[in-house]
């Protein structure tokens, strides 16, 4: 019988899980019914429903692992058990990486030529980078099938892959080694664009806030708006990176309390960006309002 935190934490992962898809579900149709009445799909809407799907993707294999590790199901012995969830997590973090270089691009305005020449090309740039980034899913994915031994310590290798062995000793610095190589240049590439973008909004905002005589402006409030959006983002980007790490090096003994808390929040993180995604976009914003309004008149 599960403890009362191990049942717990089952509740709260199928309504993260129903949440998740439900969310991300949302910004699919949105720009699924947008791509039906206009024939087209502007790449960023491309982009963040590439995004979506990997999302939806990630909380179904998120939920089959967490299954496993309320030993409520068992994995079958012929299939990679967790190759599936590497592909999404990867994409997923692509894609939102190249949606804060999108963003970087489209709105700040930092004078550098890359910059410039991204701003010129970025739209149509983005198809590439959603295959670029499915190209690196798959080959980081090989790499896991290939070296799980590197990647998991021997809990997760005896949970998930109990007829392998590590054929030699795996130290923190080995595993330190590989996970870097896998994360340092998604991690890299949006820390710079998040952090151009960020000082570009604050500084705009703040020249605006000071040439502004009137009693409000409304052009600070948008600034405002965009500046805590991406902030939001860069946190909860950061806090996804921080708890996997907590996660693959084992600081906290597997199905502990604070274990599962952190499986939660990896989890959470792909619900709660995707609702900042909408809240954000005044267009997606009001498209999902009238999706909604829709489904409870159909009701």
């Amino acid at each position: 019988m599960l403890a009362s935190h191990l049942v717990s934490h089952l509740v709260l992962t199928v309504i993260q899980v129903l949440f998740g898809i439900f969310v991300n579900g949302v910004i699919v149709i949105v720009n699924g019914t947008d791509l039906i009445k206009q024939r087209k799909l502007i790449p960023l809407d491309l982009l963040v429903s590439c995004l979506a799907i990997s999302r939806m993707g990630i909380q179904l294999a998120f939920f089959y692992i967490n299954l496993a590790l309320l030993s409520l199901i068992k994995f079958p012995q012929f299939t990679e058990k967790l190759v599936v969830f590497t592909f999404v997590n990867d994409l997923g973090l692509w894609f939102a990486t190249w949606l804060s270089v999108y963003y970087c691009t489209k709105i700040a305005t930092v004078a550098h030529p890359l910059l410039f020449w991204l701003k010129m090309k970025i739209s149509k740039l983005v198809p590439w980078l959603i295959l670029a980034s499915l190209l690196y899913a798959c080959g980081t994915s090989a790499v896991h099938v290939k070296y799980k031994w590197v990647f998991y310590g021997e809990d997760f290798l005896s949970l998930f892959f109990p007829n392998v062995t590590a054929p030699i000793e795996v130290t923190p610095s080995l595993q330190f080694a590989f996970l870097f190589a896998e994360f340092a240049l998604p991690l890299f590439i949006f820390l710079i664009s998040s952090l151009l973008l960020i000082f570009s909004l604050g500084r705009h905002a703040w020249q605006v806030r000071n040439t502004w005589t009137g009693p409000r402006n409304p052009h600070t409030d948008v600034h405002v708006r965009a500046f805590l959006s991406i902030l939001s983002f860069l946190a909860l980007y950061l806090c996804h990176y921080l708890i996997v790490a907590l996660i693959f090096f084992q600081i906290f003994k597997l199905r502990s309390f604070l274990f599962l808390f952190c499986a939660f929040t990896v989890g959470s993180y792909h619900s709660v960006h995707s609702i900042t995604l909408i809240l954000g976009n005044p267009k997606m914003k009001q498209n999902a309002k009238a999706l909604l309004l829709l489904g409870k008149c159909g009701q």
